[in-house]
Formats: structure tokens, sequence, C-alpha cells
């Protein structure tokens, strides 16, 4: 890798599982730390969410690229040694075991913390600490429900799941944005810090918005599926190839260009029920079928036309394999043990291009050079 990553030279120690952690650790391991995944001898339990990848799992791939794996047990005296001997080098600790687990095995924030001062320590768990629902088990879908984010999200005919796994997602990004915050600031105070983040805590902070609207109007904003509960038009059409182009309406001026250039019909933007978005709100099911029926005499292709030329805002309601093949996509090939793997890039570029990522390793793949390693210098 570079010489020029700007986290080279770090050491993360990982008891991680699953997606938040992992989520977390491999932006460290892009960015150049040294990420070291302690797994069981079956393997973190990704691996066998499918095998989609060359025999390889989807998610085991995407977020495990660049670290290292050593097997060990955190429950056996030797291997509890070797990974203190560990955490004496390192800079950062991260673990999203069961609640209580990593405390128990000699592992718990605040015994590293004391015996480790420049140590950053990560706890990663479902709902914190300190509640009523401290000791549940929290997977992401669960945590979809209990966050209210189900509730939101859908058709009226009832609650949907976000189709990825949104609140590991987010908590793995709230994770890595505070660890880059606490080696800041230990660059100027010289010492570590303990930090928490669960999914809930991050799911909850993406629902300020409806929470706070409820809690000020007293009425929850309603699952309308691809349209929008307090704008019109938005939401989605068919074309006459089957496509579904959703449209987003934003103003009155956007209203009367689309009017003028989509529909073919200029006055009906002064139409009674059609001259304003709390009218066209309040007749949505008029004006969605008046544009449904222009939109779908059209093809895909021709949709597209003339929607940019009114410019009004569209987009398509995309299939994987479009997403597959989508202009925008920008790709990114990691090493893994039964072949390269083409990955949907880290977002960010950096001065215009993607950086290189590391290779996924197979279980164990660095056992042997980590325990030797560390004897020496424990």
């Amino acid at each position: 890798m570079s010489q020029t990553l700007p986290l080279r030279g770090l050491t993360v120690l990982a008891l991680e599982q699953a997606v938040a952690a992992p989520y977390c650790t491999s932006r460290l391991a892009d960015a150049g730390a040294r990420v070291i995944k302690i797994e069981r001898p079956e393997g973190d339990f990704a691996r066998g969410y499918d095998a989609a990848v060359n025999g390889l799992a989807s998610y085991f791939v995407w977020l495990n690229r660049g670290k290292e794996s050593l097997v060990a047990d955190i429950k056996d005296p030797a291997d509890a040694r070797l990974l203190h001997a560990i955490l004496a080098q390192a800079d950062v600790f991260v673990q999203n075991l069961a609640p209580g687990a990593a405390a128990r095995a000699g592992f718990g924030s605040a015994e590293l913390r004391a015996r480790y001062p420049r140590l950053i320590t990560v706890d990663i768990s479902g709902y914190g600490t300190g509640n009523a629902y401290s000791d549940m088990k929290a997977y992401d879908l669960l945590v979809q429900a209990e966050s209210g984010l189900a509730g939101i999200t859908g058709h009226p005919a009832g609650p949907g799941r976000v189709g990825v796994s949104v609140c590991d997602v987010a908590c793995g990004m709230d994770a890595h944005a505070a660890v880059l915050e606490a080696l800041i600031a230990r660059g100027i105070n010289g010492q570590g810090c303990a930090l928490e983040v669960s999914l809930f805590s991050g799911a909850a902070d993406w629902m300020n918005v409806p929470l706070l609207y409820f809690e000020g109007t007293g009425k929850a904003p309603q699952r309308v599926g691809l349209a929008h509960p307090s704008i019109c038009p938005y939401g989605a059409f068919p074309t006459a190839d089957g496509s579904l182009v959703l449209i987003s309406i934003q103003n009155e001026r956007e209203w009367a260009s689309f009017c003028a250039g989509v529909l073919g019909e200029p006055d009906l933007a002064r139409a009674e029920g059609f001259a304003s978005n709390n009218d066209r709100v309040a007749n949505r099911a008029a004006v969605d079928l008046r544009i449904g029926a222009e939109l779908v005499r059209l093809s895909r292709e021709a949709a597209a036309v003339r929607l940019k030329a009114a410019g009004t805002a569209y987009g398509f309601v995309n299939t994987l394999a479009d997403l597959a093949t989508h202009p925008a996509l920008i790709r990114a090939e990691v090493r893994t043990p039964s072949g390269p793997a083409r990955i949907v890039a880290p977002p960010v570029l950096i001065d215009g291009a993607v950086r290189a990522l590391g290779p996924v390793p197979a279980i164990d793949e660095h056992g042997v050079r980590i325990r030797a390693e560390f004897a020496r210098r424990g």
C-alpha cells in the first residue's frame, strides 16, 4: 500500500463479527491501518451468509478486505496473553461480541483503558448499556422495527424493511467517524478514550426528522411507498416498456415546466386542483392519473428525453441488473482466497481516484506470523 495512507502505522485489534464492526474496521484498513481480525476456528459467522462471490460470502468479501485473520479463543489463557501483547502495541480495539462477553473474558473497556491509557476502545452493541434492552439480541431487521424505521417505510398496506442492512451500516459509519475523532484528540492530549455506539442509536439518529415531526404535530408520516406524503407529484409511474420512472416536483416553476414540456398541457399548471402543491396533495389521485396516462405511452428512453428537456428531476426504479451497468457506478477489485472480486468502490475518491483495496483473508491466514511476531514482543 502507498506510504501516504493516513492511518499507516496504526494497529487495530478487532473482536468482530457480522456487519457493524467489520464495516468500521474495513474503512480503517482502507486508510492504511493494520487490522488484526480475531476469528473463531470456523471463522466469522458472516463467512457463511452465502456463497455468491466465487464461493465466498458477499458480506464477508465486502467488509473484510485488507485485514489479517487470526484464530484465537479469548477464554484460553495463552490466547488471552497473546491478545494483550497485541493490545499493548495497538491504537484501537473494536468489539461487537454478545453483551458482556468481552468484559467477562477480561477485555472490557474499563479494564483495557486502565491498562493501556493510549488505547481507543470501541464497544458496538445492539441497544447500548444500562437500559431494559441492553441484553437483547439485535440484528438489523429487529432494529429497523424497534427504531420505528420499518413503521414509516413501505406501502400503506404495511410496514417494510429497507432492503439493505442500514442499521448495521449506520452504526459502523458512526463508529468509524468516532474513531477518527478520537485519534485526532489523542494526537493533542496523548490519551485514548472509550467509545460506545449501538445499532439502535444510529438508526434513532436517522429518525430525528419523523420523530420531531410527530412530537410537534401529533401526526406520524404515513407510509406511501414511492410517493411523498407532503409533495405532489412525487412518485413512480410505469412506462410503455415496463420501467418505473420516479419524478419529483419541488416548486411551481418546475410544475409549470413539467406540464408544458412533458404533459403538453401548459394550462394544467393553473387549473383548479392542480395550481399549488397543497392543491395537488389533496387531489393526488387525479394528478397521478393525469401524469400516469401520459408517461405510460412513452418508452423509458423517450420519457428520459422529455423529462430532461423539461428540467424535471427524475430517476428510474432500477433492478440490480440495471445497477450493475449504471454509468455512475464505480467498481474496485479485491483479491480473495478464491480469486478476484469486483465490488462497489468506497464512495469517497481521494485526489480523483479510488484507493487500492487490500485482499480478503482466509481463516487464520496470518495466524502463524502474528503469533510469532507478538511472542517476541510479549
